[in-house]
């Protein structure tokens, strides 16, 4: 747990008051991609172990071949996290999420691209609670500019301990927030190549889905993307979604 003092507007003296773990949040940022892509190819396995099972089923071939029961279920530790499985080919391209070595049983983009809504949902369940619980004693916001004011400042300390450097909006539903030092990138490490930047996109994901909850949780329908240029910066733009008439 952390012991650093409650930053305001937040009531310390609440006795009822649950109050966030920026240590504990730290460690979740950094786990959380490597995380995403282990349980990611762990579904796929056991998907992928149940049709056999429903086709070995409807052949009749149920329990017989010892082979077919082994292709099902992989030995512990393999899989998803090893080097042998059933299908798919061993990746031995490290993309900074922990898969050297690791069985890639959907193509890059399929990986891509389900990681990624994982990491996005995570983000916009947790974005949501926050808000819920750390607004409600705040005034009621009059316009999005409001919301998002509200986000570069109180939510962003909250979760990042600092403020967002920079917002820029075209005061059409477009809003720009550069943050210059982004904490999930402090302690990332960079090398010659441009790899790094590629490196750290996916942990991009799980903040534009915090990002993008916290604007549901106040009733503004958003997307949300986000890239870094160079490390340790980070440049989150905001759509939003107007309601159809």
């Amino acid at each position: 747990m952390s012991f650093d003092p409650v930053l305001p507007p937040f009531n310390a003296s609440d006795p009822g008051a649950s109050f966030l773990s920026s240590s504990c949040l730290d460690f979740l940022l950094i786990e959380i991609v490597p995380m995403a892509y282990r349980v990611t190819n762990e579904v796929e396995a056991n998907a992928r172990s149940r049709s056999l099972a429903v086709a070995a089923a409807e052949a009749g071939l149920l329990g017989a071949p010892a082979d077919l029961v082994a292709a099902s279920h992989p030995p512990a530790g393999r899989g998803a996290g090893g080097t042998g499985g059933p299908t798919g080919s061993t990746s031995g391209t490290d993309t900074g999420t922990g898969t050297v070595g690791r069985q890639r049983l959907l193509d890059e983009d399929e990986e891509r691209a389900a990681v990624f809504y994982r990491l996005d949902m995570l983000g916009y369940r947790v974005g949501q609670g926050l808000v819920e619980r750390f607004s409600r004693d705040r005034p009621r916001f009059h316009d999005t500019l409001d919301v998002i004011k509200f986000l570069c400042k109180d939510l962003w300390m909250l979760v990042f301990r600092k403020q967002v450097d920079n917002l820029k909006t075209n005061h059409r539903g477009v809003y720009v927030l550069t943050d210059n030092s982004f904490r999930p990138f402090q302690r990332m490490s960079t090398e010659a190549g441009g790899q790094a930047v590629v490196r750290a996109q996916p942990f991009l994901w799980f903040p534009c889905g915090i990002v993008r909850g916290a604007l549901a949780a106040l009733g503004i329908t958003a997307t949300v993307q986000a890239e870094s240029g160079d490390l340790p910066g980070a440049i989150f733009q905001i759509k939003t979604v107007q309601a159809k008439a």
